[in-house]
């Protein structure tokens, strides 16, 4: 993945309504449904808190000049799910990947441009990665899947900020990210 930079830090604070999100997280993931439906209904939650500039700490919302930074506000204790806070500035993007678990990605400043893509197979055992639409996702817009075909790149295409709140059935302290698989960018892009 392009690099990243990852704060957190032992009793980070989070503000009343990031801890209101992560209860109501919390809530869905305990119901144990299937990875699709807890990221439909983590997806509706989310909405709600968008755009909200209470949501975040001033630190919070920091960038990273060399690449984008998540901020991670919550790691269940379980390793069911993680709340992160992705702030990226001008220009910066992911690479193309795909996610380990269910993942719910919200626009909380800025917009951000997504392109989607699919595995074709091409013979036994061989595929090739082909897209399949961009999406511009403008503040307060949400989008919520699991895996399989959750193959994606992103990256903010205004010329400010961009922040988006990001829910994600996995522990990211542990694993670093919620990054199963990269990709090579498709012949001609």
């Amino acid at each position: 993945m392009t690099a990243t930079t990852m704060a957190r830090t032992a009793g980070a604070r989070i503000t009343p309504l990031a801890e209101a999100l992560v209860a109501r997280t919390r809530a869905i993931v305990s119901r144990a449904l299937t990875p699709a439906q807890t990221a439909e209904l983590a997806a509706e939650q989310l909405r709600g808190f968008l755009g909200n500039p209470e949501l975040l700490t001033p630190e919070q919302q920091v960038g990273d000049p060399d690449c984008y930074r998540q901020h991670v506000l919550h790691a269940e204790s379980d390793g069911s799910f993680s709340v992160v806070a992705l702030v990226w500035l001008p220009g910066q993007q992911t690479a193309i990947h795909d996610h380990v678990s269910w993942c719910v990605a919200g626009v909380h400043q800025g917009q951000e441009s997504e392109r989607r893509y699919r595995l074709v197979p091409e013979g036994i055992g061989a595929a090739r990665l082909v897209a399949t639409e961009d999406v511009v996702n403008p503040l307060g817009s949400v989008c919520g899947f699991a895996p399989p075909g959750d193959i994606h790149l992103v990256r903010n295409s205004c010329s400010g900020t961009a922040i988006s709140i990001h829910l994600y059935g996995a522990d990211v302290l542990r694993l670093g990210s919620s990054v199963r698989r990269l990709y090579s960018p498709p012949e001609g892009e």
